[in-house]
């Protein structure tokens, strides 16, 4: 057995990516899928492993598909260079989401919209030195030993357990890769609440990650809540000088610009509608989601 494939889902769920594993172009006796029911992730993924019987694990969320030749390129790559012990590869927006969820993924693939964790959502360059920016545990394999040194993933968080699992990867010494060939298409979130929803989580739980790895994240993961700060503060700056606008409109002139470059890239008319909305909800999501951490933790102290 070369591959053992976790599927970690919630008890109410079912794993929608079963289907296009049968259709991998892969031999058979060569794969296990294992499906974990449960509900804390992180706890379904270490327990699938327990049972694993291959030498690489793959996770896959259970609402994605995959590409017909993921395995037999994570195999390729793993046999090619054995001094990396952990990869991940792109979760493309499927052309099948319907509106909300496609134009979403505009946003999710776009510089402006994630900065380098855009990489996770388009297809991007080759990187032999990976690190959480560019992997997810939506997609990512690693050899089973290495997982087993490292204890696997925390279970004490959720969502961020991935970006930990994987800084905490490199802080033990082992190299991880970026592939773009190792593919899967990942259902985006079908509604504005939802979509609002896992941004806010995504802001929440970043610093819960840092404080398990005693690390402080960078300046960059803090400026959508220094934005909101400033837009708290706008009026009264405002009265004082006019200048103090001038961030506003420069953040307002890139939405438009960077919307309309990808509507007109993409051929797609309701991108330009909503893709300014849905870049600044993306912002203030993540914003307030780490503004709120960081007042229930000093709150509750």
């Amino acid at each position: 057995m070369k591959i053992s494939i976790v599927i970690a889902t919630a008890p109410d769920r079912n794993a929608e990516v079963l289907e296009s594993l049968k259709k991998v172009d892969y031999g058979r006796e060569r794969y296990e899928v294992i499906v974990v029911k449960g509900l804390n992730p992180s706890e379904n993924r270490n327990n699938g492993v327990k049972k694993a019987k291959g030498e690489i694990i793959g996770f896959i969320d259970d609402d994605a598909f995959v590409d017909k030749n993921i395995l037999k390129n994570a195999e390729l790559f793993f046999e090619r260079h054995k001094e990396i012990s952990l990869i991940g590869g792109p979760q493309l927006t499927p052309k099948e989401d319907r509106t909300f969820a496609r134009v979403s993924g505009y946003a999710l693939e776009s510089y402006f919209g994630t900065s380098s964790m855009s990489k996770r959502y388009r297809i991007g360059k080759l990187d032999l030195n990976a690190d959480e920016n560019s992997l997810t545990s939506a997609n990512c394999f690693v050899r089973k030993d290495v997982f087993k040194k490292i204890n696997g993933f925390n279970v004490n968080l959720y969502p961020g357990e991935d970006p930990e699992f994987f800084a905490r990867a490199k802080k033990n010494g082992f190299r991880t890769a970026y592939v773009p060939n190792v593919i899967i298409y990942h259902k985006r979130r079908a509604t504005l609440k939802k979509f609002v929803e896992q941004f806010f989580k995504y802001g929440y739980f970043r610093l819960k990650k840092e404080k398990f790895m005693g690390t402080r994240p960078g300046l960059l993961f803090f400026m959508p809540s220094f934005f909101i700060i400033y837009l708290l503060l706008l009026p009264i700056l405002a009265m004082a000088s006019s200048i103090f606008l001038a961030p506003l409109m420069i953040y307002a002139l890139a939405d438009l610009l960077v919307s309309l470059h990808i509507g007109i890239r993409k051929l797609d008319l309701l991108a330009l509608i909503l893709l300014p909305f849905i870049f600044l909800l993306l912002h203030l999501s993540y914003g307030f989601g780490m503004i709120y951490h960081i007042t229930t933790v000093n709150l509750h102290r």
